[in-house]
């Protein structure tokens, strides 16, 4: 691919395969692509010091081809959590495809994209935590996460990539190195992980965007049909991403309720488990940027358990990129302090259409 590709440049061109929105320019245009508006989803070579990008290997069996095309040769074999490191995009040739982007390897094989997280490896020194908690993120590919600060104890979960989690305190673990003690805020409860593999934000990078803009003049419309994400400032588009909603399944059916809603309860991390609709039997710690619209769990929020957005897959909530939704809990209302873990508001949260 070259950098005039269809009036897109390389750099766009992986900003948008990382928050799934290249479907909308293989095409026609119908929406216009604000790149300012999305500042963390670059995943194209960035300054020398900044760790390569590489892909976690999401499904439990992987087949990487020698083109891009589930119609091509098979010619190896991944499986999950492995580690391959992403020379570029590409593109299907197949128009009909929902998801049309593989990543090319190192190799010069390609995988499709949906099953890979695309991941970088990035170490940080430990800080000291305030006495109110702080929200870190894992920015390592994963991380494994114990009872006590001590890797012979007790496994407790595998946490990801852009997962985050709420950390209450920086403790010496039983060699000595720093480690973190995370909130469990579905069961109540503490795990540990190595302090380097988290990274603490800073409150720049939750600051709210657009903050001066009265709540009637924010709007988020969930298209299910086009399986877009909008959010509108007045009347103008100033965000769209590809989402993943609620689909019909062999369990039953989860279809994303159509209606008029709000953000009335926002969280950064949640773990979501049995019960939630997002979880639906499994165990996710750490959901990033969580916006509630319903009671029962309905919710957008970003995700690390797959990276196949544009058709429905979901137990009912509207899966995001963890940089999408990142940007669109920033932007909509309430806004959520850093220093809080989560908050309710009615009043002044931003409405959103759930359409067909």
């Amino acid at each position: 691919m070259n950098d005039s590709d269809g009036g897109l440049s390389r750099r766009d061109f992986l900003k948008l395969s990382g928050l799934g929105l290249l479907g909308l320019f293989t095409r026609a245009r119908p929406l216009s692509f604000f790149s300012e508006a999305l500042p963390h989803a670059d995943l194209g070579a960035g300054a020398a010091s900044e760790p390569p990008l590489q892909g976690r290997v999401i499904s439990n069996a992987l087949w990487a081809y020698n083109a891009p095309s589930p119609k091509s040769q098979p010619v190896k074999f991944y499986w999950r959590d492995l580690l391959v490191d992403i020379d570029s995009a590409a593109i299907d040739d197949d128009a009909s495809a929902y998801n049309r982007v593989w990543y090319k390897l190192a190799d010069g094989s390609y995988l499709y994209s949906g099953w890979v997280q695309p991941v970088r490896t990035l170490l940080n020194e430990a800080v000291a935590i305030p006495k109110a908690g702080a929200l870190g993120e894992i920015s390592v590919p994963y991380t494994d996460a114990y009872k006590s600060p001590d890797p012979s104890s007790k496994f407790a979960y595998r946490l990801y990539y852009e997962s985050t989690h709420w950390v209450l305190e920086s403790v010496a673990g039983s060699d000595g190195s720093a480690w973190y003690r995370l909130l469990d805020d579905k069961f109540d409860d503490f795990y540990f992980i190595p302090a380097r593999h988290a990274r603490i934000l800073p409150r720049a990078e939750l600051e709210p965007i657009s903050p001066d803009l009265s709540p009637r003049q924010k709007r988020i419309e969930v298209r299910l049909g086009a399986q877009l994400v909008l959010a509108y400032e007045a009347e103008r588009v100033v965000f769209a991403t590809r989402a993943a909603t609620g689909a019909i399944l062999r369990a039953g059916t989860y279809t994303t309720p159509i209606g008029r809603f709000s953000t009335y309860h926002k969280r950064p991390s949640r773990h979501m488990a049995a019960g939630d609709l997002a979880a639906s039997g499994f165990d996710l710690p750490g959901v990033p940027w969580v916006l509630y619209i319903k009671d029962n769990g309905v919710s957008l929020h970003g995700t690390y358990w797959h990276n196949d957005f544009g058709r429905p897959r979901s137990h009912g909530c509207v899966n995001l990129s963890p940089s999408a939704a990142r940007w669109i809990y920033r932007w909509s209302l309430p806004s959520v302090a850093p220093e809080k873990p989560y908050k309710y508001e009615f009043a002044n949260a931003t409405r959103v259409d759930v359409t067909e």
